[in-house]
């Protein structure tokens, strides 16, 4: 029988994690400003989600820009990562760029994330818990999303043998489809950990968010931001 305690001691051999970053998105909703700018104590949550990522040992980063890309660009210029560029803008689906992003994907990985870039809350705990999430899933599940109740959350993580199962749609996000068809090989991770749930849609998801943390939160200016 071979030795259990692998990489680097505990009962689960390391993974080597993926993950790829939505931040393509116009943010209509919004008013047209790019939600991976919005600022939490000076920092945009494009970065603050980098860092946490990378605090939680993920091994390769992959960003997806589209709109409003040259302003998120110059925000991450200085970190090690791979920038996907959705140049189809006008026609473009969440499937498409996380497309982009999968195929951008250059190292021999076990798992990958997918990350909205608009979640304000998640940090580098709600990132190792997730993967340790999915360590521990049962035999058989190739993807574990967050649950909070009866509301299913962000990110997912998904085993790397999906992206061969040629399932990949421009139409719709291979985590998705794959969620709707194949629920046998699903897990609804369960946790009261609302911070899966929480994402910046609307001005009021804004305000809900101020409140929580008690202090206030600074949407972009489109005026004042750079161009690069």
């Amino acid at each position: 029988m071979g030795c259990i305690l692998k990489g680097g001691g505990g009962l689960y051999s390391r993974l080597v994690v993926g993950a790829v970053v939505l931040a393509a998105g116009e943010g209509r909703r919004m008013g047209s400003i790019p939600k991976s700018l919005i600022e939490i104590a000076g920092v945009p949550l494009i970065k603050r989600q980098l860092i946490a990522l990378s605090g939680a040992g993920v091994d390769e980063l992959v960003v997806v820009t589209g709109h409003h890309r040259e302003r998120v660009e110059a925000e991450i210029a200085g970190f090690p990562i791979t920038i996907a560029r959705n140049e189809e803008l006008e026609d473009s689906t969440q499937g498409a760029s996380l497309s982009l992003g999968l195929t951008a994907l250059t190292g021999k990985l076990d798992a990958v994330v997918v990350v909205p870039s608009d979640m304000p809350l998640l940090g580098t705990q709600d990132y190792t818990d997730l993967i340790g999430a999915y360590k521990k899933r049962p035999d058989g599940v190739s993807l574990v999303r967050p649950s909070v109740g009866e509301r299913l959350g962000n990110p997912v993580i998904f085993d790397c043998e999906l992206l061969a199962s040629g399932e990949t749609s421009n139409d719709q996000p291979l985590c998705r489809k794959w969620w709707m068809e194949h629920p046998e090989q699903c897990l609804a991770w369960e946790t009261d950990n609302d911070r899966y749930c929480i994402d910046l849609d609307t001005r009021d998801d804004v305000l809900n968010v101020e409140r929580r943390l008690g202090r206030e939160i600074k949407i972009p200016d489109l005026g004042a931001l750079p161009i690069v």
